[in-house]
Parts: structure tokens; sequence; C-alpha cells
């Protein structure tokens, strides 16, 4: 960081009239951690980075007596936080040792891009966040905000979007998200009770990792503020659509031209030869990347084949290709959407797991196979076995395993980061393959 950055960073502060800075960074589930640092203390956690106790932080691989923790601020992410005043946030990358730490996901995301950067590309990434909009029953459990949200067919619902709190919520969130310079284009009403989706413009992979964060803290404060509870869970309610987190995917070289765009393309799909091979990549890798796409016990409930209550479920089963819904990866048109994601991933990690995958398959120059446009939720077992169409994990124990067995991702993210991965989420596999749940009871009781 040189002297007039932290200069202009310091008259921004002046200007803004900002008082105190949170300075933020992610543990390994993606969840936004911040400390309060009073604006003054701006040398303090660029040069040497807000403190934290590291064993204290899920993910670090830091044992109990070892070394802190610095959230060390990333001045290009200073931004005014609208919903509290006087206040700003600044992303952070973790240091340990006065070094960039392997673990933290976004100095591991950035280890990826550079990867990129050697060939004289980036990656552009544009993510569609969905989320449900809960409020407590009373009871210990959870329901739609809305209790008048109980259409069958709730997709683009009028009613549901613009009733008071709804609107209210959704208003402030798209105002809030101005000050990351995310331009908000679309919002809609999901296919669930209660489910929304925001659209903001694409940007550069790190940015809009970062932009994401800001957006769950935003639409999290938001939420609070009107009773509500603003939840990433990506299957809230069994007979209802989950919450993915789309990402659109687009290779560019240094003037900025898309390396996936060929408008000859023969499948229709706009993909150049180094978009099918970056595709090849990520299919290939999927059993892997599973794992940081869906990185918890519910994410599975979406990921199992069937249809939600409006018959409108999109959640991608299959490892396969198209142009359509029903795909892990569909092409719409010179890029990549990877469908695989759900809200509650950690967009770093996800990020640079398809950085990862993605390089294999150019340098590999691997071949992507048939394309596959049917609606894949109609082919019994036998015809997804003759097309040869295999399915993602279907547990997180399971996932896990592909993640630890795959060689390339496990070099390319480091072993280090892979164990401490796996460690804590075979542990959280254990912890809900243990718990007797209320359908279990249910149904076994009296059963035998």
């Amino acid at each position: 960081m040189n002297d007039q950055s932290l200069l202009a960073a310091k008259t921004w502060i002046q200007d803004n009239r900002i008082e105190y800075i949170l300075a933020q960074f992610v543990d390994i589930h993606g969840a936004a951690k911040t400390k309060m640092v009073p604006a003054r203390h701006l040398d303090m956690i660029t040069h040497i980075g807000a403190g934290f106790s590291g064993y204290a932080i899920w993910g670090t691989g830091i044992p109990r007596n070892g070394g802190d923790y610095y959230a060390r601020a990333d001045l290009t992410t200073l931004s005014t936080l609208p919903w509290l005043p006087g206040y700003a946030r600044v992303a952070s990358d973790g240091y340990v040792h006065g070094r960039p730490h392997a673990l933290c996901s976004r100095v591991l995301l950035k280890s990826q891009l550079a990867r990129l950067a050697e060939r004289g590309w980036s990656l552009n990434t544009g993510l569609e966040p969905e989320f449900t909009l809960l409020k407590r029953d009373g009871k210990g459990g959870y329901v739609a905000a809305d209790e008048f949200d109980q259409l069958d067919k709730a997709s683009y619902d009028y009613k549901g979007m613009t009733r008071k709190t709804n609107r209210t919520f959704l208003e402030r969130v798209t105002s809030a998200m101005s000050a990351v310079g995310a331009d908000v284009y679309q919002i809609d009403h999901e296919d669930a009770s209660g489910q929304y989706e925001i659209n903001y413009v694409y940007s550069d992979a790190l940015t809009s990792a970062d932009r994401y964060i800001f957006f769950k803290m935003a639409a999290s404060f938001a939420a609070e503020e009107l009773g509500m509870l603003c939840s990433f869970m990506p299957k809230p309610f069994a007979n209802r659509a989950g919450n993915g987190l789309h990402f659109h995917l687009s290779l560019a070289d240094a003037a900025g031209v898309n390396l996936m765009e060929d408008k000859n393309d023969k499948n229709g799909y706009g993909l150049s030869e180094l978009g099918y091979q970056f595709l090849a990549g990520i299919l290939h890798h999927a059993p892997a990347l599973t794992a940081l796409c869906a990185p918890t016990v519910n994410s599975y409930k979406r990921l199992v084949v069937g249809n939600s209550l409006s018959g409108a479920t999109w959640a991608p089963a299959y490892i396969a290709y198209g142009n359509n819904r029903t795909v892990l990866a569909r092409c719409p048109g010179g890029r990549i959407e990877w469908r695989l994601a759900d809200a509650g991933a950690n967009p770093y990690l996800v990020t640079a797991g398809l950085i990862a995958a993605g390089l294999d398959g150019i340098e590999r120059k691997l071949a992507v196979g048939e394309k596959h446009d049917d609606d894949l939720y109609d082919y019994t077992p036998a015809q997804l076995v003759a097309k040869g169409i295999p399915c993602v994990p279907q547990h997180l124990g399971e996932a896990v395993d592909a993640l630890t067995a795959d060689k390339m991702m496990v070099e390319a993210l480091g072993t280090d980061f892979v164990a401490e991965f796996a460690r804590l989420k075979r542990m959280e596999w254990i912890a809900y393959s243990q718990h007797v749940s209320h359908w279990e009871m249910q149904r076994y009781a009296d059963f035998f």
C-alpha cells in the first residue's frame, strides 16, 4: 500500500465524515467478521491489520497457542455503510506472522487470480443471490415473514414483492448496494414463500466476492430493522425451492475482450474453444467442487432431484452442460452459468475452486463431451447411465471425500486449507448424522 493511496483514503474518510471503520474479513464459512476501528487508526489496519485471536475464528488452522490473525485492509474496497451513518467498511486479507495467510479464503482466491494474471487474463463473474425472508413462529421454528405470501406458484408474484414491508426491504438493500458500485438492475420474487433474488452488474471476480459479502451485511441489517430474518440457508422449506447462488463466468484478456466468446460456435452457445476447455475442467472436477459450492448438510436437500410445490425447481444434480436450467453448467451465450453453488457458499472459495478446475481443463485441453438441452429431470436412471450423466455427491460427507481425493484440487487450493476444510466439514457431517430428527421419531418410534 503506497502513501498516495493511504492519503487519498484519509481524504475520503474526512469528506464522508467517517468516524468508524469496520475492518471486515470472512471465516472459512464465508460469514462476515469485523472489528470496529476508529477512523484515526486507518494506518494501523492498513499496514499491520486489525488483530484477532486466530484460534477463535473458524478455519484459520491456528492452534490455541498459535499466533494472532490480522485483517489487513484493502483500501480499494473502502465504502460507506449507508445503513450506519458515520461508518465505513473495508474488506481485508488475513495475515499471520506478517505474511498472507494461505487459509484465508480471500487470499486463496487472489492466489488463483494470480495464475490467470500470469497469462494476461482475468475472470469476470456475475453472482445471482437468492434469499428468504423469515420470522420466528413462536414455537422455535421459522415461517415466511409475509403471512400472505403462500401461493403455490409464487415466482414473479407482484403482491409478494410490493407489500409494504417486503418492498421497503428490497428498496433499502438496492440503495445500499450503490455504495460499492453494484448497480442493481433486476429484482424478483422467486418460487418459494418469502424468497427473492436481486441481480446486480458483473465485475472482476474479487470485487464480485467482496460485493456479495457486502450484500449479505446490508440485507441482514435491513431485515432485522423490519422485524425479519434474511436467511441464506440453502433449503429453508422441504417443499419449496432452495436458495441458489449462480455464478456467471467469463475470461477476459488485458484489453477486456471476452475470451470465452465465439459467435461461430456450432452448438449455438457462443462459446470459444478456450471456453469449452474451461467448461470441461469445471465439469471434470464437479464432485470436488460440490464440497465448496454446497458446503452444509442442508445444501443437499436442495440438490435432490424432484419438483417443488410449484414445479419450478432448477437445482442441478446432474453433471452436464447445455442451454437449459436442469444442468450444472448452463451456456446462455458467450459465458458459463455455474448453477451448483447455493447461498450458503463462501464466494471466495467457490471462485478459487472454479479457476483451479477451469485452468486444469485449459492446460490439459480437456474435451467437454456431449451437450444436453433436454429436461434431465425427466430422464430415468437408466437413461442417465446410457447418456453418461453422473450425479453430484448426494451428501456432505461424500462431497468432502470427493474434494480430498481430487489431487489437482488439493494441490491448487493447498493441502493445509483442504485438510482444515475437510476436518470442519466432517465434524459437521458426523454431528448431523448422529442427530435424531422429528421425522425419524414420527416414522420409526412405533413402526416395528
